[in-house]
């Protein structure tokens, strides 16, 4: 009997399998129908994942025909399933070498290899494959690299990238047998090479001045990033590195100009341009008189819709004591972020500053709905409420807001301060002495 015709059977999700047929004979008696209802009773038991009932049907067709490879193909991949590895190994051996360029049989053996860790077989699996496909040379690479055969791994990536341009799956590779080996200086050169392969590509010259920055040569990361700057005029990313440098050589116009370009550039992710705007404002806090310059900037950013620039902003402005300015940037970040505690606490206290205590009162009230143990938010209603002349509600949030204070005196003190206000307000004048005297008592004990 001889394996003759192919056809796709979808059974049970299974696809191309080969149909069995055999040459016709004077009298097939009962054998052609017998191995056929086996090698489908097979793929039956198989689709329902019955592995041990499909194996033993395979058995079966192989006792009648030991010729057919998709017996042991199968028969193979049931032993996988059955974690009978040897078996599963042996029988795919087997289904490969009564068929040695058939795609299918080499990747499942491959597949079985690398399941087992066996690198050895994959790699000489995977070398039979590559014909095939060239996605398999990347698996080669990757072979070559858990088998820690670092020089084979980086001949078939120059290979690929010579063949198909440079991918981000081989860079990551690449870039990882570079460390594991402390290659730097063949890594600078496979990235000087693609400068000079391809100088309009400026993907090239930002990872080589990355490279050069992480291996702190300062001065021809900054010449690379010239070069680009030279090549392509309107580059918007290589400004991620100008200002820095430009910073370090005291040229503040530069700095200023590329700290601009990327604050206000579309291609540049919020991460990094809230990194330049911190840069930006710890430039200007030691060199003020570049302050009209980061009012423009952060006027580029104004419509911002990250939070982390809104922040920041906000904080340097009220670093200049511009109190009413950071609550505008505080304000838009907590509509981006309203779970956010830290930029909560500082709007309400930046109300009571500015004494917008109506707001601080609605917004402290809505605060302890959420977080009703915060001693701080009782606190800013107990001002507010005082400074709205509603004296006993003020009490009411102030006596509860003490039992939640732990280990802080300071803030104990300010609360006897703003009972000490509600009595007076309700002219109960022992007791506004006696809190306003536990507060003295506690400020002069520190």
């Amino acid at each position: 009997m001889k394996q003759n015709i192919y056809i796709l059977i979808f059974l049970f999700g299974i696809v191309l399998i080969p149909r069995l047929s055999f040459a016709q004979n004077d009298d097939l008696g009962d054998n052609d129908d017998k191995f056929q209802e086996l090698f489908y009773e097979a793929l039956k038991q198989k689709g329902i994942e019955n592995y041990d009932r499909s194996a033993e049907a395979l058995l079966a067709c192989i006792e009648i025909d030991k010729s057919v490879p998709v017996l042991y193909f199968e028969l193979g991949k049931n032993y996988m399933q059955l974690k009978n590895f040897g078996a599963a190994e042996d029988a795919l051996k087997e289904a490969v070498s009564k068929d040695p360029n058939n795609e299918w049989y080499l990747d499942e053996l491959y597949g079985y290899y690398a399941s087992q860790n066996d690198y050895k077989n994959a790699i000489k699996t995977v070398k039979q494959l590559v014909k095939y496909h060239p996605d398999y040379e990347e698996d080669l690479a990757s072979l070559y690299l858990k088998s820690e055969r670092f020089d084979e791994a980086l001949e078939v990536l120059d290979q690929m990238d010579a063949k198909h341009g440079v991918s981000v799956s081989r860079d990551l590779m690449r870039n990882r047998i570079y460390k594991i080996t402390g290659r730097k200086k063949d890594q600078i050169k496979n990235l000087q090479d693609r400068v000079d392969n391809n100088p309009q590509k400026e993907s090239n010259y930002l990872a080589l001045i990355f490279r050069y920055s992480e291996n702190n040569e300062k001065e021809k990361a900054f010449a690379t990033a010239k070069e680009l700057l030279k090549m392509n005029p309107e580059s918007q990313l290589v400004h991620l590195a100008l200002y820095k440098f430009y910073l370090d050589e005291n040229d503040a116009e530069n700095a200023i100009e590329s700290m601009k370009i990327v604050v206000k550039s579309t291609e540049i992710k919020p991460e990094a341009k809230l990194k330049v705007l911190t840069d930006f404002v710890q430039f200007v806090s030691d060199n003020p008189e570049y302050e009209q310059d980061l009012v423009e900037a952060t006027t580029l950013v104004s419509n911002t819709n990250n939070s982390k620039t809104l922040i920041e902003l906000g904080q340097y402005h009220l670093s200049k004591n511009d109190k009413t300015k950071a609550l505008e940037y505080f304000e838009t970040a907590l509509q981006l972020e309203p779970d956010n505690f830290n930029v909560l606490r500082t709007v309400m206290l930046l109300y009571i500053d500015l004494k917008q205590y109506k707001l601080a009162q609605e917004k402290s009230s809505a605060a302890l709905e959420e977080y009703p143990s915060q001693p701080l938010f009782y606190l800013v209603n107990g001002v507010a409420l005082n400074e709205l002349n509603t004296p006993k509600k003020a009490l009411e949030s102030l006596e509860m807001g003490l039992d939640f204070i732990i280990d802080d005196t300071k803030m104990e003190a300010d609360f006897y301060k703003q009972l000490s206000k509600a009595y007076t307000l309700l002219n109960n004048t022992q007791k506004a002495k006696t809190f306003n005297d536990k507060a003295q008592k506690l400020e002069s004990s520190n």
